[in-house]
């Protein structure tokens, strides 16, 4: 086995789960997250083998994944994060009582997270959903990472504002 397919192996072991979530999270259609994903891992399988190299396969393949999710949104119209709670299969926990205040914090999320503008939403998710810090999102959206720290600090201050007028 060759260093690139070891290389390409331990990165789909490692990161497609958390991939499937940020496209998922973004198009709210299971089978087409998993469709991008794949194509993510093809992608990035062409580019190993044409001899190309990754020096951070984590940032690499949330950029491809990205790239993916954005041509998926221009070739369709947006939909509406309510549709995350409609899914079927969403199961937040057996206890009724403890299901419905989960989809109670999950929409209350969603809702919040609706009113940012995209750029704000973007950094949030890829932070507190995704796991990514500073500079991995600012190497997956080629910005710097002072302007993602900023964008961050914003974002978390008009949520902040958000939930304080709520209550």
């Amino acid at each position: 086995m060759s260093i690139h397919e070891r290389e390409f192996l331990n990165a789909y072991d490692q990161y497609a789960d958390a991939l499937f979530r940020h496209c998922y999270f973004r198009i709210h259609d299971r089978e087409r997250a998993k469709d991008l994903v794949q194509e993510t891992f093809t992608k990035t399988w062409e580019y190993l083998v044409d001899g190309k190299e990754v020096k951070n396969m984590r940032a690499f393949l949330y950029r491809v994944a990205t790239n993916l999710v954005i041509d998926e949104a221009r070739k369709k119209k947006p939909i509406s994060l309510d549709l995350l709670q409609e899914e079927k299969g969403f199961d937040p926990g057996h206890d009724p009582l403890e299901r419905t205040q989960h989809m109670i914090d999950a929409k209350t999320i969603v809702s919040y997270l609706s009113r940012l503008d995209p750029h704000h939403k973007e950094v949030v998710v890829m932070r507190y959903i995704d796991g990514l810090g500073p500079k991995e999102i600012a190497k997956i959206l080629g910005e710097t990472e002072n302007t993602v720290s900023v964008r961050l600090h914003r974002a978390i201050q008009r949520l902040r504002s958000l939930v304080t007028a709520y209550e």
